[in-house]
């Protein structure tokens, strides 16, 4: 979404660069820790319903971001991205301190609703209309939240507390960049 609405040009190559670090860093990383951290029977499955068992993956995702931050994204090269990720990291760290006053947030409701933000700040800051793009990802939050409960695997709580994880570090960022 980012390449696709930001007024700055880039080159394929470019793009393609971004997009395969960003991969690496928040997907297949942290996909190959969790079965590391399986293997050695520091997590039970995907769902990390046990607070202690949400600490070490959420350390790792923090080093990962930092790594991403001063590497990959810089604010001199991609500022909204840039933005964004921190205000993701903020988020991590929130979640990580909350385990240990045993506050669950959820880690879905936290990255759906900075997604959201961070949607409608590329939309002020570049000054276009994506409204329908907007009610989409409120509409997917709201999916995501109802399968959360349906599954059983958070309180409207926890996913209260996700949704302000998620959404005011990004807020709190859009006075850096808008």
């Amino acid at each position: 979404m980012y390449l696709l609405f930001n007024d700055t040009y880039f080159t394929k190559g470019q793009s393609y660069l971004l997009i395969f670090q960003i991969v690496i860093i928040t997907f297949l990383l942290p996909l190959s820790f969790f079965y590391l951290l399986r293997t050695f029977g520091k997590v039970d499955n995907i769902m990390l319903s046990d607070i202690n068992q949400r600490k070490i993956p959420l350390l790792m995702q923090m080093a990962l971001t930092v790594v991403l931050l001063t590497e990959s994204i810089t604010m001199d090269r991609f500022p909204e991205l840039f933005f964004f990720f921190l205000g993701g990291l903020i988020s991590t760290f929130i979640a990580f301190v909350l385990l240990f006053v045993k506050l669950k947030s959820s880690i879905h409701m936290i990255g759906s609703s900075a997604v959201t933000f961070f949607i409608i700040g590329l939309s002020i800051h570049n000054q276009i209309n994506i409204m329908y793009l907007i009610a989409f990802s409120f509409f997917i939050t709201g999916v995501i939240a109802s399968s959360r409960i349906e599954m059983k695997a958070h309180t409207i709580k926890e996913l209260t507390f996700g949704y302000l994880v998620g959404l005011l570090p990004q807020l709190s960022v859009w006075y850096f960049w808008l």
